[in-house]
This record gives C-alpha cells, sequence and structure tokens, in this order.
C-alpha cells in the first residue's frame, strides 16, 4: 500500500481507505463475523483509513469498527461524519449544540475520544457555513478531532469554510460514472490543498468484478432506490461497461482495482473509499495501487466510457434532498 497526505497538515494515511457504510447493511444484511474479517482484511492490505458515519445503521457501522478497535486507534486513522437528523422528519442540522451532541455520541459507539476527521454529512443550507466551520475549529483547538470536512458539496461551499477553518477533506461521489465532481470539486480542492475523498468509487458495486444481480438484492438494500440500478438504466448500464470489463480481463485486472487506479491516476490528492462488507472484495482492491495506465490505456478507457455515459441519475428525487446542486 502506498500512502498520501490528508490535507495541507494532517498525518499520512493509505492511498484507499475503507468505507463502512456496507457494515451496517445498506447493501444487504451481515454478521459481526463477516465485518470483523472484512476490517481485518483491510489491515492487511495496508489500509489504515476507516470511513463512517453516525447514521450507518443508525450507529451500528461505528458500534462494529468500535468493537474491532478494542478502545484503542491500532495505529488507524478514523473518520466519521454528523449533520443527518432522520427525524421522522429526515433534515440536517448543524448546529454547534446538534454537532457536539453527535461527536459524543460516536465517541462512545466508536470506544475512542478523538477522530482524525470529523465530516458535515450534508450541509444545512439556511445556516451560514461560516458559522458551521467556526464550531469545527473549535473542536479543532479542543484536540477532539484532527481535521474537518464537507460532503456532497460544490465549490463555493468549500472555498467559504476553509477561509474560516481550513478543510482538510472533502469527500463527493466520484467515479467512472460519475463525473461531476470534475466541474469545479477537484480544481478547488488542488487548489487549497484539501485531499479529495471519493465515495462510491467502484459505482456501489457496478464496477466489481461480476455485476449484481437485480433479482438478488435483499429487499432493503440502498440501490433499488437508484434510477441508474432500475430497468431498463441497469441493463444499459452493464452493456456499456461490458466493454471496460472485457478490457480490464485483457490486461490481467481485477475491474475495481482498474476503476480505483483510474482515481488515483487523476493526482496525487484523491483517496477513494470504497465500500464492502466481503474480506474477498477488499482483496480484490490490493491491485489497484500497482496498475499503471499508458496513454494508450486512458484513450481507450475514455473511449469505452466517456464522461456521461450512465444511463439514470445517481439518487432519485427523494435523496436530492441534501446533496448541493452547483453545476
Amino acid at each position: 500500500m502506498k500512502y498520501r497526505k490528508l490535507g495541507a497538515n494532517g498525518p499520512q494515511i493509505s492511498e484507499i481507505g475503507l468505507g463502512c457504510m456496507s457494515l451496517s447493511g445498506f447493501f444487504g444484511p451481515t454478521d459481526e463475523t463477516t465485518s470483523q474479517n472484512c476490517l481485518a482484511a483491510a489491515v492487511d492490505i495496508g489500509i489504515d483509513f476507516l470511513d463512517i458515519a453516525d447514521i450507518y445503521g443508525m450507529g451500528k457501522s461505528e458500534e462494529i469498527v468500535g468493537r474491532f478497535l478494542g478502545g484503542q486507534s491500532r495505529g488507524l486513522k478514523i473518520a466519521t461524519k454528523c449533520g443527518i437528523d432522520v427525524g421522522p422528519p429526515r433534515k440536517f442540522n448543524n448546529s454547534e449544540p446538534y454537532i457536539r451532541n453527535a461527536l459524543r455520541g460516536s465517541f462512545k459507539r466508536l470506544g475512542i475520544d478523538y477522530v482524525d476527521v470529523y465530516y458535515i454529512h450534508r450541509r444545512e443550507a439556511d445556516r451560514p457555513i461560516e458559522e458551521v466551520a467556526e464550531t469545527m475549529g473549535k473542536l479543532i483547538k479542543e484536540g477532539k478531532i484532527g481535521g474537518w470536512g464537507l460532503s456532497e458539496v460544490g465549490p463555493t461551499s468549500i472555498r467559504r469554510a476553509n477561509a474560516v477553518t481550513p478543510l482538510c477533506a472533502v469527500q463527493n461521489e466520484y467515479s467512472l460514472w460519475t463525473r461531476l465532481p470534475e466541474v469545479g470539486v477537484l480544481q478547488t480542492c488542488e487548489a487549497l490543498d484539501i485531499t479529495f475523498v471519493p465515495f462510491s468509487p467502484v459505482g456501489r458495486g457496478i464496477f466489481a468484478q461480476n455485476y449484481p444481480v437485480l433479482s438478488e438484492l435483499d429487499p432493503k438494500d440502498f440501490r433499488h432506490a437508484i434510477p441508474r440500478f432500475q430497468e431498463p438504466n441497469y441493463s444499459d448500464n452493464c452493456h456499456m461497461i461490458d466493454g471496460f470489463k472485457a478490457f480490464c480481463a485483457d490486461k490481467g485486472w481485477k475491474v475495481p482495482a482498474a476503476a480505483l487506479a483510474w482515481i488515483l491516476h487523476q493526482n496525487d490528492t484523491m483517496v477513494p473509499i470504497p465500500a464492502t462488507r466481503y474480506a474477498s472484495h477488499v482483496e480484490e482492491w490490493a491491485q489497484a495501487t500497482e496498475i499503471s495506465f499508458t496513454d494508450d490505456d486512458r484513450a481507450e478507457i475514455d473511449r469505452l466510457l466517456p464522461i456521461g455515459f450512465a444511463y439514470g441519475d445517481r439518487y432519485n428525487d427523494a435523496l436530492w434532498n441534501g446533496p448541493e446542486k452547483y453545476a
């Protein structure tokens, strides 16, 4: 595993992290043994950056990671998030009392008293981002968090927040079929020395070694609500990606490893956080750090998967409540 800097002044972290959303059942049921084996496999290949959120399983993912940690950091860098109040009704809360209370809850579930990155999971639109940045600055000064980040935001929010309390990370969806961050976010993060953390970098499983079988997905699987995974969009998307999978096979690359390598080669400030609950998937990612693309490889990937190729949106109308639309 290779390493990259977290923000301008943060620690070195593995250039691939582990997204822990799947540990709580968002993509189908799991169990404690499977989840713990997944975490152990990640550590075994050199991953030392774990990304969680307080709403993943309503705290379940944090509890699972907490049991893995056993009350100590074990040399791992931990990121978690707050800001989504599930209600009902579902809303966003970035007030200082809410943030502080959420952090206390995360500490209790994780069994630690410090996290390396604390994200605002969704921005509360009516609250000035400068106020939120001030709150996060206080937590940094108090030694409770190493740095802070924003998720699903646009360039203007990044610049405004960073001017008050410098950000160490911004986390938006980014992959071969989700390219919106290229319209300003990537450039802003690079200019301000902010680590960009792509979530869903293997497209919620579409760039797994084998396509998810829709009929076999658990009824509660998060992907049922995503237009890209609904027919006829899904079949059209698989047809588009077939050529990329064949290209990877010819090169001797695992498909998810190639998808991650594509992100790593965009620039040296990105740290993707693929999510899974299976150790076998983690092992497939290890090749990503060893893949090198030639100019011809890049051109072929661009030909096979041109910008904007995906059929269907990445969220349904209800889930679009929260992410900033900036372009």
